[in-house]
């Protein structure tokens, strides 16, 4: 009988073939931590929603002469001076730049905010502004609710335009200031530059608006407003017309990590007729915007200088000049 041979003289089996190494995505540092953030600050919204459901109790009007005193101290302010128009191409390369030059506005000379949430939203999200804003007395806000049934951008911003009509009443201010955060930026504008809304609106920001569209629509097909906010939706394209002769400041607030607006630079305002600046925020996402402090308190600087100009300003926390 023939014994096998010993398993050290048989051949080596060959070794199995190397597969390449399938490409996969690489999330940054940046990414993962602002979309933590971003999670947080959801959760937290969630809490706080239920407390924005009801509209906003009206504030009382203001007192005669307290109007007198704010108009003689509005005059003294001196007269606001044209911006700089700072186009999208171009935000990227740029630090965080803030209109800062003038002395700042007098609190009783302060026009009132007027606060404009996104969609699906409430003014729950303006907590934290809101409080930066009043904090030393300076402002008198108003928080606005629309309704998420909202089918229109049109007819949204002829219903603020009547609440914008409504403040004025109340505060006997002439003109107003108003912060839209997303699809609340847009129906701003649309009231601003469509519906003779810069004759009542001193400033407009914009925290993460898609003022030329995204590509990234939750619920596109199912909702009319969303489509809207899509690139090329007719509002889309209204909004691209001449504007000749538009007396109200733009600055918007767009985010680099916000996933909501496809290219990310659709948050920017880009239009030859506007009197516009666009601040880059770093290290951030869509819902953090209207919450972070850092962000809370470059608004609060750009609604308290009456003239325009850009300098550099340190953004702690989450945000970052770049």
């Amino acid at each position: 009988m023939k014994l096998p041979p010993p398993l050290s003289s048989l051949p080596p089996l060959p070794s199995p073939p190397r597969l390449p190494r399938l490409p996969g995505p690489r999330l940054s540092s940046a990414l993962v931590g602002a979309t933590a953030l971003e999670l947080a600050v959801l959760a937290g919204h969630l809490i706080t929603y239920p407390l924005g459901l009801t509209p906003e109790r009206p504030e009382s009007p203001e007192p005669r002469e307290s109007r007198a005193g704010s108009a003689g101290r509005a005059g003294r302010a001196g007269p606001e001076s044209p911006a700089r128009t700072d186009h999208p191409e171009n935000a990227p390369s740029r630090p965080l730049a803030l209109p800062v030059t003038g002395d700042p506005i007098a609190p009783a000379a302060a026009p009132p905010v007027v606060l404009l949430h996104g969609f699906i939203d409430n003014r729950s999200v303006f907590l934290v502004l809101r409080r930066a804003l009043t904090r030393h007395g300076h402002r008198r806000t108003a928080s606005l609710n629309y309704s998420p049934l909202t089918r229109d951008i049109r007819a949204a911003a002829a219903l603020l335009g009547r609440q914008v009509e409504a403040v004025r009443a109340r505060t006997g201010h002439d003109r107003v200031d108003i912060v839209g955060h997303s699809l609340g930026g847009l129906i701003a504008r649309y009231y601003v530059q469509r519906l003779g809304g810069d004759r009542r609106v001193r400033t407009l920001v914009t925290l993460g608006t898609p003022h030329g569209g995204t590509a990234v629509a939750p619920g596109a097909g199912l909702h009319p407003i969303v489509r809207q906010m899509r690139g090329g939706s007719p509002v889309i394209e209204e909004l691209r017309l001449p504007a000749p002769g538009c007396r109200t400041r733009f600055v918007s607030f767009w985010a680099e990590l916000d996933q909501v607006m496809v290219p990310v630079e659709t948050a920017c305002v880009d239009h030859p007729d506007l009197d516009a600046v666009n601040v880059r925020v770093t290290g951030i996402g869509h819902l953090a915007l209207p919450v972070h402090p850092a962000v809370a308190a470059a608004v609060r600087e750009v609604l308290e200088t009456p003239e325009t100009g850009e300098a550099d300003v340190p953004v702690t926390g989450a945000t970052s000049a770049a």
